[in-house]
């Protein structure tokens, strides 16, 4: 294939029937990410914690000459019927996905890191399938995430705990007369009023980060992986070097250094991850260089977006990928 491009090569390999995994072990030359971006596959809509309607994403990707955009709200479902439809009117092709979040309590990390998980539009008219993937998310959010804090909480501060703190044990309706959708500062005020706890130090030390009660959002690596599995999603690492961003801005959040997640690779590939997502606004050179390393040495896929939440912070088309590599993520997708 002496003279041909990165497509080229590609195309004539799925021709003659290669699978993607074994393309991807072939090392070839891909392109530098240069010029006009043609997909961004990391993009949040007013159905989680974006700024935009699906409708208005769609249009700003027109705008700023996208070929494709994947919606990919946090744990949920609710924004990719308006996008699809959105980007069959504005001939943009709109890839569904969901930002899964992935809960971690070890010694060297507590917290929550993401799988982008994609498939094809036709998945969402199996009900099974949107049935299945709302109860699982249901673990890792809202009331399921609430009964799982107050459990731990409990199981640590209760009367019957290992650091007895609380008079009573906390229960799911102190929590919900607050708020359906809870969040730390409800399990505050219940606290507060409702178990008579005032000193806010104490409040701190039942459910700040560094109580021993923490439980940060999403669902267990296990139950997420064997979802994964069973349904054939193309799920993605999303941002794993966030965490070591130097800049400013918001691509830092509240994410571990990549070394730590560099620890959880292996649990991550056992999962069933298929890809990485290497273009990201808070990913150096340095940083993309080493995910590169990773995609070619387990084979996996190279994808990137921009993590698209608003218009000044975190805007859309800030990153993405080449034609190239969305013909092979794309070919991937079930």
């Amino acid at each position: 294939m002496v003279g041909c491009t990165f497509t080229d090569k590609y195309d004539s390999l799925l021709k003659n029937n290669t699978d993607r995994k074994t393309i991807m072990t072939m090392n070839l030359e891909r392109p530098a990410m240069t010029g006009t971006l043609f997909a961004d596959l990391h993009n949040h809509t007013l159905a989680s914690d974006g700024d935009f309607s699906p409708k208005e994403l769609v249009g700003l990707a027109e705008k700023n000459g996208l070929s494709v955009i994947g919606i990919t709200d946090h744990d949920t479902l609710k924004g990719l019927g308006p996008g699809l439809a959105a980007g069959d009117a504005a001939g943009i092709q709109v890839v569904p996905g969901v930002e899964l979040s992935i809960r971690f309590n070890r010694s060297f990390f507590t917290g929550t890191l993401h799988l982008l998980c994609y498939f094809r539009p036709q998945r969402l008219s199996d009900q099974h399938f949107v049935d299945a993937f709302e109860a699982l998310m249901a673990n890792g959010r809202g009331e399921g995430l609430v009964r799982a804090r107050i459990a731990k909480i409990n199981a640590v501060f209760g009367p019957a705990g290992t650091d007895p703190v609380l008079d009573r044990d906390l229960v799911f309706e102190d929590i919900a007369s607050y708020s359906t959708n809870a969040s730390r500062r409800h399990f505050a005020l219940a606290l507060s009023q409702r178990l008579g706890i005032t000193d806010k130090n104490t409040i701190n030390r039942i459910i700040g980060n560094d109580s021993p009660a923490y439980l940060p959002s999403g669902i267990g690596l296990d139950a997420a992986g064997a979802f994964i599995r069973k349904q054939q999603l193309v799920a993605v690492l999303a941002h794993p070097a966030a965490g070591s961003f130097t800049g400013k801005g918001h691509y830092r959040e509240v994410l571990p250094p990549i070394d730590t997640v560099e620890i959880l690779l292996p649990e991550f590939l056992a999962a069933g991850i298929t890809g990485i997502e290497v273009y990201y606004p808070g990913h150096t050179k340095e940083h993309q260089a080493v995910l590169l390393s990773w995609a070619q040495k387990h084979h996996l896929l190279v994808t990137g977006g921009s993590d698209c939440h608003d218009s000044k912070e975190r805007p859309p088309a800030a990153a993405g990928i080449s034609e190239a590599d969305f013909r092979i993520f794309q070919a991937a997708l079930s």
